[in-house]
């Protein structure tokens, strides 16, 4: 059974390995008569592109991305569109110790034990490389949502949380933080992690803005499940919280209330958003916000106690070329999901209400 498409009306299917001779994804569902081109997916994806800052793994790969359907003369034909990206810069000879043994943390193990087989250069299919690939999907979902603003930032990393927000400075530094001060911090807090061969977390926090208020459904098709379940599938993902999300565990029901008064147009003006733009499982017109856990990467040259394939006890430090935090890279992938999500529910939302 397959399990490497996501969405119901826009529908996502990925497809290649993290060392194979390209990665691609064909995107179905997509109405037809939108501008589109390899231009207007390219600036989403050198937003992920490795080798960018020493903060991030040295691979270079260009990610130039090629339509290869779904497209003519630069509108949407409403038939899948079809998307490649090449790799150029593998070095799977840096893999040798990982298909000798697992790295624990790693998908290594599990994806052995499901299929008595894995591709361990890179981690194959469990390879973070396959989300360029929801990041050029999600540069077609934002042609699906013109009247949605999404922005993603990196909140907090090795548990140094930002406490300034300067929506201006996210493009300003390598960790797309809001907080100038931050990012200062954190080159400092990155550099000693790399260089005693470990790695770091990260929180990732994302808005949409222009949502209106109807999108989702109740029960099995809520508009925040929906979204828990996109980001939780992103690779090094271990907790999503939306709006105030655990913290509102810790509040009185009159101070996790959104307070509501009538508004000019009809709409009741909100005084807060506690529920993070979402109530019942459907969109109330706020800013929906939301939260990502990214833990540490997993492969590390600090030594770690594991298993080989034969079931001996062994050591691992992974060599090669990864990203000392994850979570930086994992900003474009965050917006990337939650366009998405909101585009497959404009779509619903459109099917069943007209």
């Amino acid at each position: 059974m397959s399990h490497n498409s996501f969405g119901h009306l826009f529908r996502v299917t990925t497809w290649g390995e993290s060392h194979g001779p390209a990665i691609g994804c064909v995107v179905d569902g997509c109405p037809p008569g939108l501008a589109l081109s390899e231009a207007d997916i390219q600036p989403w994806l050198d937003r992920r592109r490795p080798g960018q800052s020493r903060f991030t793994t040295q691979r270079q790969e260009p990610d130039a991305v090629r339509i290869l359907s779904g497209v003519f003369e630069g509108q949407t034909t409403g038939t899948p569109i079809s998307l490649l990206i090449d790799n150029v810069d593998q070095r799977s000879k840096d893999y040798t110790e990982v298909a000798r043994a697992y790295r624990p943390g790693h998908a290594d193990y599990a994806y052995d034990a499901k299929y008595g087989l894995r591709d361990p250069r890179g981690g194959g299919r469990s390879s973070a490389r396959e989300t360029a690939m929801r990041v050029a999907a999600g540069a077609v979902a934002r042609a699906v949502l013109p009247e949605v603003r999404i922005r993603a930032w990196v909140e907090a990393i090795g548990g140094d949380v930002a406490t300034g927000f300067d929506p201006d400075e996210i493009d300003r530094n390598p960790f797309w933080a809001a907080d100038a001060a931050a990012a200062a911090r954190w080159e400092d807090l990155l550099d000693s992690a790399r260089k005693a061969g470990s790695s770091l977390g990260a929180v990732v926090a994302a808005e949409a803005t222009g949502v209106p208020a109807g999108w989702g459904a109740p029960l099995y098709a809520k508009l925040d499940a929906d979204l828990a379940h996109a980001m939780m599938g992103i690779n090094a993902v271990k907790g999503v919280e939306i709006g105030d999300g655990f913290a509102a565990a810790a509040l009185r029901g009159e101070e996790n209330a959104d307070p509501m008064r009538p508004g000019a147009d009809g709409a009741p003006t909100f005084l807060a958003n506690h529920a993070g733009g979402i109530a019942g499982g459907i969109s109330t017109g706020q800013p929906i916000r939301l939260r990502v856990a990214f833990k540490p990467t997993s492969s590390i040259l600090t030594p770690v106690a594991t298993v080989a394939r034969d079931g001996t006890a062994t050591d691992i430090a992974t060599r090669g070329r990864h990203d000392p935090c994850v979570g930086i890279r994992g900003v474009p992938v965050v917006e990337a999901m939650l366009a998405l999500v909101l585009a497959d529910h404009k779509l619903r939302h459109r099917g069943q209400r007209g």
